[in-house]
């Protein structure tokens, strides 16, 4: 049984674990470097009092996480999103549980609405925020990632 936390330090390498074979598969993030542990704490605590950091899990074992926080392009009104599900288990409602604790802590953060950019070649990406609500709002032609890769970007917005 899949079971939603807030997600804690302790948690940050196992995170890391499964963000990284998200990165070496490519295709669906726009990270391209591998992180650390280390790393992933450094994200956690970055605008900490504006995020919210969820994992889902089933017996211990991180299948996903979630996170909210604040943006420099976006207003103060609205937080960034990003969700990765470990491979082979996307399509098992893991992003579903993940947003629905998502979802209250941003309103419980105060935020009117959330923004999620994907990459426009992320299909299974552009699907799962489209069935939770969002909507397109913003196109970005061009974007060159950090391994000098060159890509489309999708924005899109979910009124809370």
């Amino acid at each position: 049984m899949i079971s939603v936390r807030r997600a804690s330090t302790l948690d940050a390498p196992d995170m890391a674990r499964l963000l990284n074979a998200i990165i070496e598969r490519g295709g669906t993030t726009a990270l391209t470097k591998p992180v650390t542990g280390g790393d992933m704490i450094d994200r956690m605590a970055a605008g900490a009092e504006r995020a919210a950091w969820h994992v889902a899990e089933n017996d211990g074992a991180i299948l996903g996480f979630q996170w909210i926080g604040p943006y420099e392009t976006l207003p103060p009104e609205a937080c960034d999103i990003a969700t990765f599900v470990q491979i082979g288990r996307t399509g098992l409602g893991i992003g579903s549980a993940l947003f629905t604790a998502t979802a209250k802590a941003a309103k419980e953060l105060g935020y009117v609405w959330i923004n999620a950019t994907i990459r426009a070649d992320n299909e299974g990406g552009l699907i799962y925020y489209q069935s939770r609500g969002f909507r397109d709002w913003h196109h970005d032609h061009g974007v060159r990632l950090e391994n000098g890769m060159i890509v489309d970007k999708i924005s899109k917005r979910y009124d809370l």
